[in-house]
């Protein structure tokens, strides 16, 4: 893509409303614009870093022997009723009623549908175990939306649910889903800490989240030199601080930090299966409730956690393997024919190579051409300037790193290549 033909409104100064730093820099490097309080478009630079994430999510999820399906976000409330969790969400569920006068419910999750579903279609201990998931916008009435994308009234969440006809199935697809996590995060270039959680509502007998320690966090997690972590009620723990008695190795000295969970893992059991009689024929010739497990991921949290925890005083810092492109070319003086030769040359290289690369063409200053690429962090900057092309070189540069490197322009390509495949 050529930066010229790109819509990537990059600002100066942070809008007055941005309070994380993922929040002022999602803005001013042009990734999301608010339409009102709590709901963004994704701009095309933020719509290619989240597809990247969700390509690693189903990745995943499908080597772990998961299969993608996609429910409707618009659900009947009797099903939330038979649950209970119609009145449990109370104004947090988003309703209307359709020209008939009827209520529907804008889907804040989908248990109650994907149960409805593996009712009509699971009739045997044969045809399980089965994980189903999809990646879907979700709808919720937060009270107080905050920090751009972190807390939204309109967000993408991938979703997903095991069905069992014991609990040692469960189990195996618990530690799956759980495995899965560890890999998704860990190739998102996240830091994360899986902690012992509460169900909520929820529900089931054992749940956990995966939280990033950040000071955009709402989450307080307790962590302790041993290994032991758990999330803890924010409230609880702000009038109890100071007096946590690690359960593991009793070390009083246990701290506790803000978090953002990015994902959580429920072994539901039969809450949802009993509720809306969800029940298969076992070996022994006896109806009885599947057993269900839930595993949620923040899709958009992901890119704004990231963005916490990659950043400079200059702008976003992306992981290669979610950044919107690989590598960015920068001729400096684009009336310089022997640059603009050799930065083409270079892009169209890249391209033919699979490298995704996006070309700053603009007639501006290399001052502003500098500090764009680093606002919105593309991971390799190839400098292509009128000095450097006299000795046939170019300068390489990975972003977030001071040290340049001068590279021969027929060498270019293949210095790059193992860079931004790596």
């Amino acid at each position: 893509m050529k930066w010229s033909k790109a819509l990537i409104p990059t600002l100066k100064e942070t809008p007055a409303e941005a309070e994380a730093v993922s929040h002022k820099l999602m803005l001013r490097a042009g990734l999301i614009k608010k339409l009102i309080a709590g709901a963004y478009t994704y701009l095309p630079l933020g719509f290619k870093v989240l597809k990247n994430v969700e390509n690693i999510v189903r990745e995943e999820m499908d080597s772990a022997g998961a299969q993608e399906l996609l429910m409707p976000a618009i659900q009947p409330p009797e099903l939330w009723h038979k649950t209970g969790r119609y009145a449990q969400l109370g104004e947090d569920m988003i309703k209307y009623k359709d020209r008939s006068g009827r209520e529907m419910v804008l889907g804040p999750t989908h248990e109650e549908v994907i149960t409805d579903i593996a009712k009509s279609e699971i009739r045997s201990y044969r045809d399980m175990p089965k994980i189903l998931y999809q990646i879907q916008t979700k709808f919720r009435d937060e009270a107080r939306p905050r920090f751009g994308v972190v807390r939204s009234k309109e967000f993408i969440m991938k979703d997903a649910y095991s069905f069992d006809a014991n609990e040692k199935g469960l189990n195996e697809n618990y530690e799956k889903m759980y495995e899965a996590y560890h890999r998704i995060f860990s190739r998102c270039g996240l830091d994360f800490i899986a902690v012992k959680a509460d169900s909520g509502i929820m529900g089931g007998s054992e749940s956990a989240e995966f939280m990033v320690v950040t000071d955009a966090g709402e989450d307080i997690i307790a962590v302790c030199a041993c290994g032991y972590a758990s999330s803890l009620d924010p409230e609880q723990a702000k009038q109890q601080e100071g007096s946590y008695a690690c359960p593991k190795c009793k070390n009083k000295n246990i701290s506790l930090k803000r978090a953002i969970e990015l994902g959580h893992v429920f072994k539901l059991g039969t809450k949802y299966t009993k509720a809306l009689d969800a029940l298969f024929l076992d070996k022994d010739g006896k109806e009885k409730p599947i057993i269900m497990g839930c595993y949620g991921i923040g899709i958009n949290r992901i890119i704004a956690t990231v963005i916490e925890t990659h950043n400079d005083k200059d702008g976003i810092i992306w992981p290669m393997s979610i950044a919107p492109y690989k590598v960015i070319v920068m001729p400096l003086k684009i009336n310089d024919e022997k640059v603009m030769q050799a930065a083409e040359k270079i892009y169209n290289e890249l391209k033919k190579q699979g490298i995704s690369c996006l070309l700053d063409d603009r007639d501006i200053s290399a001052g502003v051409k500098f500090k764009d690429a680093d606002l919105i962090g593309i991971p390799i900057q190839a400098v292509i300037g009128p000095n450097t092309i006299k000795e046939d070189k170019i300068e390489v540069k990975m972003r977030g790193k001071e040290d340049k490197e001068k590279i021969p322009l027929s060498a270019a390509i293949g210095y790059i290549k193992p860079l931004a495949c790596g």
